[in-house]
């Protein structure tokens, strides 16, 4: 029988119910995707490790263990790593020269998962280093490319895991989002990226992370189902990260995803400046401004509300922690190699080297507030849609757009909307809104209180049904 040629469109939960049901194997899926990477790959640079024999070999044993009547949820479904994560037995870089012979000694747990429930990891996708930038340019890997404009970027630090799954190389992405890498670049490429609850999804063991209370796993798909089915595989009790707990042991996020809400009852808030008066392009404005009419329309109860931070608060306020400990973990080796390091990564470790004690007190004080002043417009409110990235993607030889909302723009006005959310370790995601005036994708976020990642997803389904806003690349 011949293989479909459209493999490459269907969602992640039609891909394993068709391998579990014997319509197709996941040796014939795994070939599949790898004929699209060789295709594909020269002109996206989504991959810092890609050998077809991984995948296959694991497809192979997919096939062995449906055979022998193993139940696997994820049958045959691939899935691709970010840089930042380990697959077993291959190359690990973190984006970095530093790491540009490390292999990887074991799966991330998160890695690990999956291919217990039957996915084939396609390969390692690109990471900026460290993940600790908004782009996807590394001095190692070079840069990774937006499928909707081969000009342009795709975001970071997840560019390569968004760069993949808007071409069809693989269905779902393990991503990271410690600031908005995940939600952000699934923004600019009509995909949906989901940041969970703090500690939702273990991390136990890899790389040490700069931001590591900060950080999550995220998950990166076309639709809101596969992410949310991804999300509740994904989400478990692991003793060995201290950042988990024994509430993340039920996953509820599909049980209810699809069951009816009442709109008219919901309180939602619509937050276009976040309450700090951040700059937005205007076409991204009105995309998303019509985004919310549409809702309102179709019977959403939504009003304009802003959180009251605290007066400290500006467009990344808490930067300086991650600047800090990249300085602990790799300042001794930027002072003596500084060859090794992305030029602005240096930048970000000699500002932590400056930082001190009582700063970073300050800023964990801050961190404090807060969670208290989003917590209180919680108390108020159900969820709160606002803003993914306040502009476009933009060209591949810029950093960052120079401009937003027609005001010059600092280096990470680009990102201010994502890290609040990480700072009060609340669930977001980004689903697609429309497009502005280049064409190219607006996300809309959505955001609600801890624990909530089932009716954030919830919200984020109901707003896909009526914005209809599936968005595929022109490499689809």
């Amino acid at each position: 029988m011949p293989v479909d040629s459209q493999l490459h469109r269907v969602s992640a939960r039609a891909l394993a119910g068709r391998v579990r049901a014997g319509e197709l194997s996941a040796l014939e899926l795994a070939e599949a995707m790898c004929k699209r990477v060789a295709l594909l790959e020269p002109m996206l640079n989504a991959f810092s490790d890609f050998d077809p024999d991984v995948p296959l070999a694991i497809a192979r044993d997919v096939d062995r263990r449906l055979a022998a009547g193993e139940s696997l949820p994820l049958a045959g479904v691939p899935f691709t790593v970010k840089d930042n994560l380990w697959l077993a037995g291959r190359p690990a870089t973190f984006g970095s020269r530093l790491f540009a012979d490390f292999v990887a000694p074991r799966d991330s747990w998160c890695v690990a998962r999956l291919r217990a429930l039957g996915g084939v990891p396609l390969g390692v996708t690109n990471c900026s280093e460290f993940a600790c930038k908004g782009i996807t340019t590394t001095p190692l890997h070079g840069s990774t490319r937006n499928p909707w404009d081969l000009q342009r970027t795709p975001g970071g630090s997840s560019g390569g895991a968004v760069a993949a799954v808007a071409s069809g190389l693989g269905p779902i992405a393990l991503a990271t989002d410690a600031g908005g890498s995940t939600r952000r670049p699934a923004a600019h490429t009509g995909l949906v990226g989901m940041k969970p609850t703090l500690g939702r999804v273990p991390n136990p063991w890899g790389f040490d992370d700069p931001n590591h209370l900060l950080s999550v796993i995220g998950q990166i798909g076309r639709n809101v189902e596969d992410v949310a089915w991804m999300l509740d595989l994904l989400t478990a009790w692991e003793p060995a990260d201290p950042l988990s707990c024994p509430a993340f042991a039920v996953a509820d996020a599909m049980a209810s995803l699809k069951q009816p809400l009442p709109m008219s009852k919901m309180r939602l808030a619509y937050s276009p400046g976040l309450g700090c008066d951040l700059a937005i392009d205007d076409d991204v404005r009105a995309t998303l401004d019509a985004a919310i009419a549409r809702l309102c329309a179709a019977g959403w109860a939504i009003e304009r509300a802003d959180p009251a931070w605290p007066p400290q608060e500006r467009e990344y306020p808490l930067i300086e922690l991650q600047q800090a400990s990249l300085a602990q973990l790799f300042g001794s080796t930027w002072q003596c190699k500084p060859e090794l390091f992305d030029p602005d990564i240096g930048a970000q470790i000699e500002l932590g080297r400056s930082i001190t004690g009582p700063r970073i007190a300050e800023l964990l004080r801050l961190r404090e507030r807060q969670h208290a002043s989003l917590q209180a417009l919680f108390e108020r409110y159900d969820a709160l849609l606002c803003p993914v990235s306040p502009v476009e993607a933009w060209p591949l030889a810029l950093s960052s757009p120079p401009l937003i909302g027609g005001q010059p723009a600092g280096p990470r006005g680009h990102a201010a909307f994502t890290p609040l959310f990480n700072y009060t370790s609340v669930p977001a995601i980004s689903l697609p809104c429309g497009s502005g005036r280049c064409g190219l994708p607006v996300g809309l976020q959505i955001a609600g209180p801890r624990f909530s990642d089932a009716r954030v997803l919830q919200l984020a389904w109901h707003a896909e049904q009526v914005l209809g806003c599936s968005m595929a690349s022109p490499l689809m």
